[in-house]
């Protein structure tokens, strides 16, 4: 059950990570910094946030509390930086750190117990913490996208009016043992749109 789940989150982590970056290659450079209000965040600072959060929960996963004492939460809400090259370095050094302390995870070390904060977790625990938490984020950010494009924007699930048509080409094939990320992560449904 264990591998299962590693493999399981592995490719939901995946997903999460392509959505984000299929919604990044829709913007114009000011998108990013765009904010609904002064009490909003931007694509930009949510990314900033995301990288502070990786960096901190994943570095030395298994040995260290998940809250480093070098982490600057709060300035990670600061709307200072406008350099989208630099955004995107932080949204891969973050997602790097994420994936390799996950290959770090194996069937010898699956029980050993994870604080964060000061709070201990399983490792399951912990992981689903952190997918919860990426998830509710980058939901953010193709929110944002989403409304900033709006009918230039291309979608990343199932085009609007397609419903029938996909279900009709699922249920086609036979059964097969598969994670439903593996067609997202192929670009079926992105590239729909182009047909």
């Amino acid at each position: 059950m264990e591998n299962n789940f590693l493999l399981s989150s592995r490719k939901q982590f995946e997903y999460y990570k392509m959505l984000g970056e299929r919604t990044f290659v829709q913007l114009n450079e000011e998108d990013f910094f765009w904010r609904y209000n002064t009490e909003s965040n931007s694509i930009a600072i949510i990314v900033e946030h995301l990288w502070g959060n990786m960096l901190s929960r994943w570095t030395d996963f298994l040995t260290t509390d998940g809250e480093k004492e070098w982490r600057r939460r709060e300035a990670e809400f600061d709307s200072a930086n406008k350099d989208v090259s630099v955004m995107l370095k932080k949204w891969e050094e973050g997602w790097s750190c994420t994936f390799t302390a996950l290959e770090s995870i194996n069937m010898d070390n699956i029980s050993t117990p994870v604080f964060i904060r000061n709070q201990e977790h399983t490792i399951v625990e912990a992981i689903n913490r952190q997918l919860g938490h990426y998830t509710y984020h980058i939901g953010q950010i193709v929110y944002i996208g989403r409304m900033l494009k709006g009918k230039e924007w291309k979608s990343l699930s199932i085009p609007r009016g397609k419903t029938k048509e996909y279900n009709k080409m699922k249920f086609s094939r036979p059964p097969a043992r598969d994670h439903f990320t593996t067609e997202f992560l192929d670009g079926y449904f992105y590239e729909e749109k182009d047909k």
